[in-house]
């Protein structure tokens, strides 16, 4: 099993510190629900836990089909959990499809738990199966727990008048039933989830629940009893407070909503759907806070431009999208950086060019958030490291758009987005409040005078009685607002766009370092990479290894305290799910002795691979 255990007195339980569980099946067969409802079980434990939902981008492709394969991976355990697991110690697969797909994430020696029915000729043919995995002895060396989970669900949910369809639908609460008994847990509080959920009379809630009962009472009287080895996941007493398991886009409308409370905004985001950002507007749209508003719009145009209007009367404008919306957005954003308005864009950036893999995880927007727009148009780019680091990246960023008069970019990635980890809650009460100052009355008025330190120009509500001023794309004149042609002016304003954004490093410029200031390697990442970075540094540290571990949460303006410690290292590198975005522009930023590890798969990078890499790395000095 993935992490350390130790025997507990009964020879068949295991006390397991880390297990990593994958539910792979059809995207209709509720994978994604169960490996939630086994993340919510490992949460009330107090245990560290790691997601990774995995799902495929069509709608609702052929069932049985490989291309149709969603799953969901949960990690949990004591110690750092940081990542989703590089491999599965258990695989559920619910058809030969998902089998085909996922065995080779198993463990040697793992258990696979499988739905025997599934596996007629019929559903080996549509998987690409010449033969029945099952008989033809290409799982040997793993633990297989088979059983006809359809016709068990089935007869578990007749009492209640299901159709077969609709009692099939019920296959993957079975499933999760045996799970809990595999880990020496009851069903207490899954039954209390579904009876909330879905109302106690109702008759899927009974149908669940009968079906949850029989895959929990099956695991316990049959033969698997005496062949499995159970695991028992131990009570871990978590630090003081509230807490709950939260996604990355959760955790980034939550932030957004509390950094605009405490600036005493409403605020508005204006999005149009794409994958996979649309949960941030779902999730802000089901809390309905008051001053919080949502608009989706009819395209990405429109709604970039939405956002800049909301900043312009007053409100705090944000628009979210992924790449090829981004892309749509870019003459607007302009336009923001031009006007000088406070405008948050939220990237949950995706694998691929144009369409891409919509549902897969790449880093590959960088260049384009700090260089992809027309003209010389520099704005602020952050990138949070982790799902619950996002809500206080949301937060910066609408302190930085608010104080500095201008657009920033929150680089977030589908795995963030969708990934979740446990978070305690914050006591918002303590977050400092920092309330906006609007511009009030002043003679002769020039809409384009700066603050001496920040750079910003002053934020004028429209209305205010003598603060009236031009305002649009065209170049304005450095005081007066007022459109200008002329050259110096031009250059003047160029200055002091691109000097108000450097000058924002003297606020963002805190480097936190994991290990030494100085050693073997340092390790530079962002975004999502931090999981397995952190755990590939954790363990060859405690080996002894001098490696430390850097992650940049401001990707521009570039920290000259990074520049100044990375020179203190004897290598360098960068991990990153591009080809080498970060690394190239850090090495224009004249940082020596960079080396590049990268991966562009629409995976998460995995711990193995880092460990290799990095102590051949030190090993050979370079």
């Amino acid at each position: 099993m993935d992490g350390n255990s130790s025997k507990v007195e009964n020879k068949n339980i295991e006390e397991n510190w880390s297990t990593t569980v994958r539910f792979a099946g059809d995207s209709g067969d509720g994978m994604q629900l169960t490996g939630g409802r086994l993340t919510f079980e490992a949460a009330i434990s107090g245990m560290g836990l790691a997601t990774f939902p995995d799902y495929p981008a069509e709608i609702r492709a052929p069932a049985g089909t490989t291309f149709g394969v969603s799953s969901f991976q949960v990690r949990f355990g004591k110690g750092l959990i940081a990542s989703s697991g590089d491999h599965a110690d258990i695989l559920v697969a619910m058809n030969p499809a998902a089998l085909k797909v996922n065995i080779k994430e198993v463990l040697p020696g793992g258990l696979v738990i499988l739905d025997s029915s599934s596996f007629n000729d019929r559903g080996i043919k549509k998987a690409g199966y010449e033969e029945n995995p099952m008989e033809n002895g290409s799982l040997s060396g793993l633990q297989i727990i088979s059983a006809d989970i359809s016709n068990l669900t089935v007869e578990a949910v007749k009492e209640f008048g299901l159709g077969n369809k609709d009692g099939l639908r019920c296959r993957n609460m079975w499933t999760l039933g045996l799970i809990l008994w595999l880990f020496s847990k009851n069903i207490h509080e899954t039954v209390t989830w579904l009876e909330n959920k879905f109302g106690k009379e109702n008759i899927l809630t009974k149908a669940n629940i009968a079906a949850l009962n029989a895959g929990h009472k099956y695991a316990e009287n049959t033969e698997i009893s005496s062949d499995i080895i159970r695991k028992v996941v131990p009570k871990v007493k978590p630090a003081k407070g509230k807490w709950r398991a939260i996604t990355g886009a959760e955790s980034l409308a939550f932030g957004l909503a509390t950094g605009a409370k405490k600036a005493k905004l409403n605020m508005t985001l204006c999005s149009y759907p794409i994958t996979p950002a649309s949960p941030i507007m779902h999730y802000l749209a089901s809390y309905k806070l008051k001053g919080i508003g949502i608009y989706q719009a009819e395209d990405e145009i429109a709604a970039c431009c939405s956002a800049i209007g909301v900043s312009y009367a007053g409100g705090l404008g944000v628009t979210s999208s992924s790449g090829p919306g981004i892309s749509l957005k870019t003459e607007a954003i302009g336009l923001a950086i031009s006007v000088e308005l406070p405008l948050i864009i939220i990237n949950s950036q995706r694998a691929g060019p144009s369409t891409g893999l919509p549902t897969r995880a790449e880093q590959s927007d960088l260049m384009q958030a700090i260089y992809g727009r027309h003209g010389e148009a520099p704005l602020v780019v952050l990138a949070p490291k982790s799902p619950s680091h996002c809500f206080e990246i949301a937060q910066v960023a609408v302190h930085i758009a608010i104080k500095y008069m201008t657009p920033v970019m929150i680089l977030s990635d589908a795995y963030l987005a969708s990934a979740s980890e446990p978070w305690l809650i914050p006591d918002i009460s303590k977050i400092k409040e920092n309330p906006v100052s609007f511009a009030e009355y002043e003679e002769n008025f020039m809409p384009f005078k700066r603050d001496s330190v920040t750079l910003a120009r002053k934020w004028v509500k429209p209305g205010t009685k003598g603060m009236e001023h031009r305002i649009g794309g065209l170049e304005k004149d450095s005081s007066s607002g007022n459109i200008s042609y002329d050259p110096e002016n031009h250059q003047e304003m160029t200055n002091l766009r691109t000097k108000k954004i450097k000058n924002i490093q003297n606020e963002l410029n805190e480097i936190n370092i994991t290990g030494l200031e100085n050693g073997d390697l340092l390790v530079i990442g962002w975004g999502s990479t931090n999981g397995p970075i952190s755990e590939a540094q954790e363990q060859l540290s405690n080996k002894g290894y001098k490696i430390s571990h850097v992650h940049v949460s401001c990707l521009w303006p570039i920290s000259e305290r990074l520049k100044s410690l990375a020179s203190q290292f004897k290598s360098i590198i960068v991990v990153e799910m591009n080809d080498g975005q970060l690394f190239n522009l850090l090495k224009a930023e004249s940082i020596q002795k960079l080396q590049s590890l990268t991966q562009v798969s629409g995976k998460p990078i995995r711990v193995s691979y880092l460990l290799e890499k990095f102590q051949k790395i030190i090993k050979n000095g370079k």
